[in-house]
């Protein structure tokens, strides 16, 4: 009988040492992989380069911040062998800066390559801004547009820090230093200043959409009061030009552009694979498949835990949808 439990004993001793030189070779794995991009740069393999006589297929998805690797991997784009782009936007927008960044890159794009906007889903705020930049914009008939606007937030404890007796004391060079702060009523100075911010800026913005769109003051007014519209509205508001899908883009392309509408459609990643996990995270997936806990890799995978985190780390202004959240 003693023999059988040293038996099980040395078993499970072995199943625990086996486990612990499993998750010690993924860690190893998910750091060699960390160095090497380090080392190299952005892992965009040759796959991702669409090859000779091929249209390459973007997409642009969740919320839109200033990324130098998404500009460079379009800049590499237009330098490609493609013979035109199909973009696929799935946005509610972001930072006002990061969208201008976007609308940039696929205006040097365009200059290269015919480029087509495909709005799968939603293509608001700053995703509408990136949007502007396609010779053609296609919509789906239930897809939102628009959302023409610029957002400045900030939390304002004061109450809260009054009611809990805490009181935040500084000092500061003039009155609208590091203003507004959460921490005490926001002086209308401080409101004053950020209104003209934000006016500046969302006159920018409508006058990217007039410039783009070819729209007369009466028209530009319909559109440019923040709300958002379906795919079949916006036809109808001159703010998309057609409604359909990626064949729509290629029809368009074969007909205007004199492209083989047989030419293949090849996806081009604009950022690496690891590019949208954060390491531990990624790790923390890679290792829970190692050891058998596939089901909650997946769940964690899955979960929208770190697009509400992204959500929380955008600074500045706000070009950015998003629907009122019910009681």
């Amino acid at each position: 009988m003693s023999l059988d439990a040293d038996q099980i004993v040395d078993r499970r001793r072995m199943r625990r040492k086996l486990t612990f030189w499993r998750v010690l070779t993924v860690v190893v794995a998910l750091f060699a992989l960390v160095v090497v991009g380090a080392r190299f740069g952005s892992p965009l393999s040759g796959l991702s380069m669409p090859a000779t006589a091929s249209i390459a297929r973007v997409q642009i998805s969740g919320l839109i911040r200033g990324n130098l690797e998404r500009v460079e991997a379009l800049d590499r784009l237009s330098k490609s062998q493609a013979r035109a782009v199909i973009v696929h936007i799935d946005s509610p927008g972001g930072t006002t800066a990061g969208s201008e960044q976007l609308h940039n890159a696929l205006l040097r794009l365009r200059e290269r390559k015919p480029v087509v906007v495909v709005i799968d889903g939603l293509a608001a705020s700053g995703g509408y801004m990136a949007a502007l930049a396609g010779e053609r914009i296609i919509a789906q008939s239930s897809s939102l547009v628009g959302s023409i606007g610029v957002l400045f937030q900030y939390p304002n404890v004061a109450d809260l820090l009054k009611t809990l007796g805490v009181k935040v004391e500084e000092i500061k060079s003039s009155p609208l230093k590091a203003a507004p702060s959460g921490y005490e009523p926001t002086s209308p100075e401080a409101r004053a200043a950020l209104e003209a911010i934000v006016k500046d800026s969302y006159a920018w913005f409508r006058g990217l959409v007039q410039q783009n769109r070819h729209l007369d003051a009466q028209a530009l007014e319909r559109v440019a009061d923040g709300r958002v519209f379906t795919g079949r509205q916006a036809l109808a508001l001159n703010l998309v030009d057609e409604l359909g899908n990626e064949q729509n883009a290629i029809d368009w392309l074969a007909k205007e552009k004199q492209i083989d509408p047989k030419t293949p459609v090849r996806d081009y990643r604009l950022r690496s694979r690891f590019g949208d996990l954060t390491f531990l995270h990624l790790a923390a997936v890679t290792v829970l498949d190692a050891v058998g806990l596939t089901s909650i890799a997946r769940r964690i995978e899955e979960s929208g835990a770190l697009q509400a985190v992204e959500r929380l780390n955008l600074d500045g202004l706000l070009a950015l949808w998003h629907p009122p959240m019910s009681n």
